[in-house]
């Protein structure tokens, strides 16, 4: 896109060649980034844990991270470490930890607003120290890394306001600070706009915009005046990922608001659902490739793609791989956006919606194979001899109160208009924004493997006209859209198409409908596009022995792999922190924890000489704080590092 000359400020990236040759290659025990290099691999090349040894792996120390009083939000939190250093936020703070041992080096208070997710952590040059980066929402705030006190030297004493708000750190490129945009769901306000500022000053470089304007690439995709005052279409996870070797910045560009009802806004819809390449010093437009032409199902691009070189015929082909939502692999060459094993335009199915207007195709890879299911019949649902007769009958219950009859098409089923009173038309989606969620992937540069772990399941649901006072969620309320989705629990929610039942402690469970497995890891070779291995992640321990494993919701974490043949995740809602054999999918420990690890874990080399593998295990990080006995509050989050016993 076209950016204002006064903003194209090339002369603030001057760096040394020492320093950007270690940021695009972290040391070996380090750990500096939330995806820990710049390609986002997550790929560490420490091996004293390894295939031979990791079933010894115990816990080395752990260190609660809840704030008194609660309100920490960190279930998703992934800490950075920088020579034997742990950087980590937990809500209402930010901490410095001794990696090898969890004694606290500084903390540093927040008086206003939350830091959660990540932080990030920029080197300094010869005129400024290292400091850490965090984000509260309205600012980015910087620290000095070695003391944990405000960097008054950037920005306004410490902090840059943003006009748009953004809920977690910025991606650090050279001393480019890059930013994404938490906008409202509604279908005019805020811009989702991507913007960087100057790591060392705090001031504003370039500016992109996901709308394009008139003039710029993609906006002869928003038909009939849409893109004006358009809100969403923003990359709204907290990391992106950066070709350090072209200077080019991958952006994942989520669905524009309306979510789900896209008639004021016809046509395509660029930038939406798309990763956007440009130059990260800059923000000049390179490519892009869009997954979903015009969303109507909320189906964001929620991580950045993961950048590997892989070999097909021979060759060597510099790579990209991005997932999301809806289940699908899109591997691409990240020079040009081309599709590597090719991508079909396939027909889509339409529905009837007054005034929508409906894709007549949407971008299906060729490889990978679909990574969940997309299509559903009678016989894909539950039976007693899955799970048991109480959740069988349950789910019957659901499908009979629908009519017993429902539409599906495949991928991008859409959903059909609902009068008052009027018979039901119901469709089922898979996977019901599932798939491959927040956590995203990592990949092996030495093998070219891709490991990702996807949600099963659906959800039945019809869009229906707007009702006057009627709660539609996602701070929607007061929105001028005509239609919204539905279902027959009531307006602002697709009912999930799973059922609920009592167990023989009176206990409520809940699990889906469609049959089992419901989670899974997948090992995508990228060399040929096929996948190499899938096994099922995560226990329903609700179930009697020899059922259990079913494969569990796992949206909100991710996996690591290591140099040591190893492939770590949590992310499921079973409190386990699991290994696996990257190379075959088998099983090889696992550790039951107090609460569920829904975040991407790390791991790195202390002062001591040890390997660590560490990740945040969260309790109910959204209510209020659990308290003991004594009336304080429970350690319900913690930061568990385990190794190999001394």
């Amino acid at each position: 896109m076209r950016i204002p000359a006064a903003l194209a400020l090339s002369a603030v990236f001057m760096v040394p060649m020492a320093h950007a040759q270690s940021e695009a290659t972290p040391a070996p025990g380090d750990w500096p980034r939330y995806a820990r290099d710049l390609a986002g691999t997550r790929y560490s090349p420490l091996t004293q844990i390894n295939r031979k040894n990791v079933s010894r792996l115990t816990k080395a120390w752990s260190f609660r991270v809840r704030p008194e009083g609660g309100g920490s939000l960190v279930t998703s939190a992934t800490p950075i470490v920088i020579d034997n250093v742990l950087y980590l936020p937990i809500g209402n703070a930010v901490i410095a930890l001794e990696a090898d041992s969890g004694k606290e080096i500084w903390r540093h208070p927040i008086e206003k607003g939350l830091a959660r997710r990540t932080v990030s952590y920029w080197p300094g040059d010869k005129d400024h120290g290292p400091r850490i980066f965090y984000s509260i929402s309205d600012a980015i705030v910087a620290v000095d890394a070695r003391t944990g006190k405000l960097d008054t030297a950037f920005g306004e004493n410490g902090r840059i306001a943003l006009d748009v708000p953004y809920g977690s750190p910025p991606t650090v490129y050279k001393n480019v600070l890059v930013v994404g945009a938490n906008t409202a769901e509604m279908q005019s306000g805020p811009p989702g706009d991507t913007r960087a500022f100057d790591a060392r000053t705090g001031k504003k470089i370039w500016e992109f915009h996901t709308v394009p304007r008139p003039g710029e690439v993609g906006h002869e995709t928003w038909l009939d005046d849409g893109w004006k005052n358009r809100s969403g279409t923003n990359v709204w996870i907290w990391y992106m990922t950066v070709d350090d070797k072209t200077d080019t910045l991958y952006m994942p560009v989520g669905g524009p608001s309306a979510n789900y009802y896209g008639g004021d806004r016809p046509g395509a819809n660029l930038f939406g659902n798309s990763v956007v390449a440009v130059d990260a010093l800059t923000g000049k437009y390179k490519w892009h490739f869009q997954t979903i032409h015009h969303d109507l199902w909320d189906s964001d691009l929620p991580a950045p793609p993961v950048l590997v070189d892989v070999k097909v015929g021979g060759k060597t082909v510099q790579a990209l791989a991005e997932t999301g939502k809806p289940g699908f692999m899109y591997i691409l060459d990240r020079h040009t956006g081309q599709p590597v094993f090719g991508v079909d335009e396939k027909p889509v199915a339409k529905a009837d919606v007054p005034g929508e207007w409906y894709s007549p195709t949407q971008p299906i890879p060729m490889k990978p194979a679909d990574l969940v299911r997309h299509s559903w019949t009678p016989d894909d649902v539950v039976t007693a001899a899955d799970t048991n007769e109480a959740h069988a009958a349950a789910c019957q219950a659901l499908l009979k109160s629908y009519g017993g009859s429902f539409f599906n098409a495949g991928a991008f089923t859409p959903f059909f208009l609902h009068e008052e009173g009027g018979p039901v038309k119901a469709s089922i989606n898979l996977p019901n924004n599932g798939g491959s969620n927040w956590g995203g992937s990592a990949a092996d540069p030495k093998t070219g493997y891709i490991f990702i772990n996807v949600s099963e399941g659906g959800s039945i649901g019809f869009v229906e006209k707007r009702k006057d006072g009627a709660d539609y969620g996602r701070g929607t309320a007061g929105s001028t859209q005509l239609y919204d989705r539905a279902s027959l629990s009531g307006p602002g929610a697709y009912s999930t198409f799973q059922a609920s039942y009592k167990d023989e402690n009176g206990r409520t469970v809940s699990m889906p409908c469609i049959r089992p497995p419901w989670g899974r890891l997948i090992a995508v070779d990228g060399n040929t596009g096929e996948i190499a291995w899938a096994t099922r992640l995560g226990l329903s321990e609700a179930l009697p022995e020899g059922k259990q494993n079913t494969g569990r919701n796992n949206t909100f974490g991710g996996p690591i792999v290591t140099a040591g043949g190893l492939v770590f995740i949590g992310a499921t809602d079973d409190s386990r922190f699991r290994a696996f054999d990257a190379k075959t999918g088998k099983e090889v420990w696992s550790a039951k924890l107090d609460y569920s690890a829904m975040s991407v874990p790390v791991t790195y080399r202390g002062k001591d000489g040890r390997q660590y593998v560490a990740v945040v295990a969260a309790g109910n990080s959204f209510g209020p704080p659990q308290r003991g006995p004594d009336g304080k509050p429970a350690n319900n989050e913690m930061l568990i590092s385990f190794a190999l016993p001394k």
